[in-house]
């Protein structure tokens, strides 16, 4: 494409600059939407209205299991898909001459913990020194919001993209992926696709991430009044007991010879996670049943189809141990069975998204092999489609008073702008 004019560069950012008051606004009434798992419809809802202020026409795509279980992306679902359709638009030119491009984020987030240990309520978004704070306002709702202004300052500049813009909203990036899955599938191939997820509290482009995997262990023991308790089998301390294991597991995928050069410099890059345990029915009674959901990280060059076999290995040698004997042991698979992936640094997109972001602040994107995972991994793994993943500062994501930079924001819009103005080329606004 040849290079954007200074004209239509000066006019691209002082729209951007315009409509900063807009995109706060926007930002707060995706934040206001509790859109943890299950609940993100009203979420979907604000983003087909979004895309529709632009003049784009939402298209709902459901996530169908049965579809997408064959394919290697697929992870286990941890509830059904009623009611929770992604929503993707698209901008078609009037005349294509650049390159298409798929702005790609995820409405879901993970629950907001301890409401209480908030300093104000975690979906009721509060700016404070520049930060708007609320759960989802980082991980990554303000990177959304980028996308969508950064298409919107084009149209106010007198502009749109010469070549095909997709726009995708989607669900479970928290937990499976499948929504990304589902809506890369249903959606034409781009040229290159962005994605404006949280950098790790720096200006940073993702380079690499792990894999995951989730694993739910369920263990029965003997019930007994605790003036009996030697009687029984306390099926918490059993639990308890298979947990430690994986703390062994996650020790040895550290070791320096099972970390790719991808990660080397990365302290501690393959976590294993003991997030969620639950069990037992009374405070004197010995508990019969304890479940325990574990994440287990997957370095790059390994499988989650190989973690997955450590896991039941792990898993079996704990049931087989004397001190579990009289129990049973049940292992099941749900949620995220993710590979790990490297992304294409020297990719066009990439430098192009490096350029952008320095011209608008200065500054540079650095390399960033991140110990958790992004919706990326679908086009890079399946589809070998280049994938540019920056976004705004954020800070505190999955944890108490989660806030994103509101200039970050704005600068990461700027960049989008910018880059997406340089990839598609423009034409005068219809």
């Amino acid at each position: 494409m040849p290079d954007l004019d200074p004209g239509a560069r000066r006019a691209i950012l002082d729209a951007v600059t315009a409509l900063e008051g807009e995109a706060v606004d926007r930002l707060a009434a995706l934040v206001r939407c509790d859109s943890t798992l299950g609940r993100e419809a009203g979420a979907l809802d604000l983003m087909a209205a979004n895309y529709e202020s632009l003049g784009l026409a939402p298209r709902r795509i459901a996530t169908v299991p049965e579809a997408l279980r064959d394919h290697p992306g697929f992870s286990p679902p941890l509830i059904p898909y009623a009611g929770r359709d992604n929503v993707a638009a698209l901008h078609a030119p009037r005349e294509v001459r650049g390159r298409s491009l798929a702005l790609q984020g995820h409405v879901d987030v993970v629950p907001e913990g301890a409401a209480d240990l908030w300093v104000t309520p975690p979906f009721e978004p509060a700016v404070r020194d520049g930060r708007m704070y609320g759960r989802g306002a980082g991980d990554m709702k303000a990177g959304i919001v980028s996308y969508l202004t950064a298409f919107q300052a084009l149209r106010l500049a007198g502009l749109q993209p010469a070549a095909p813009v997709q726009m995708q909203a989607v669900v479970e990036e928290e937990c499976t992926g499948n929504g990304a899955l589902a809506t890369m599938l249903a959606m034409p191939r781009t040229d290159a696709v962005v994605i404006p997820e949280p950098g790790p509290s720096m200006a940073a482009m993702y380079s690499a991430e792990v894999g995951v995997v989730w694993a739910w262990v369920t263990v029965t023991g003997r019930p007994t009044h605790v003036r009996d308790m030697h009687a029984g089998i306390n099926a918490i301390e059993a639990a308890m007991g298979i947990a430690r294991r994986f703390k062994d597991y996650e020790m040895e995928r550290n070791r320096a010879e099972n970390v790719h050069a991808a990660f080397r410099g990365v302290n501690h890059p393959v976590n294993v996670n003991l997030g969620t345990i639950e069990g037992g029915e009374w405070n004197s009674s010995v508990p019969t049943r304890a479940r325990i959901g574990l994440r287990v990280g997957v370095m790059l060059g390994y499988s989650a189809a190989r973690t997955k076999a450590d896991i039941e290995r792990i898993v079996a040698e704990a049931a087989a141990d004397p001190a579990l004997r009289g129990t049973k042991v049940a292992l099941e698979f749900k949620g995220f069975m993710a590979d790990a992936c490297a992304f294409d640094m020297e990719s066009e997109i990439c430098r192009l998204a490096r350029r952008s972001y320095a011209e608008v602040t200065g500054g540079e994107l650095r390399d960033y092999p991140a110990t958790g995972l992004t919706d990326g991994r679908f086009f890079t793994l399946y589809q070998d489609t280049p994938v540019a993943c920056f976004g705004p500062d954020a800070q505190e994501i999955h944890g108490i008073d989660e806030s994103v930079s509101l200039a970050s924001m704005h600068a990461i819009t700027r960049s989008i702008a910018l880059l997406m103005a340089e990839w598609c080329g423009v034409e005068r606004a219809a």
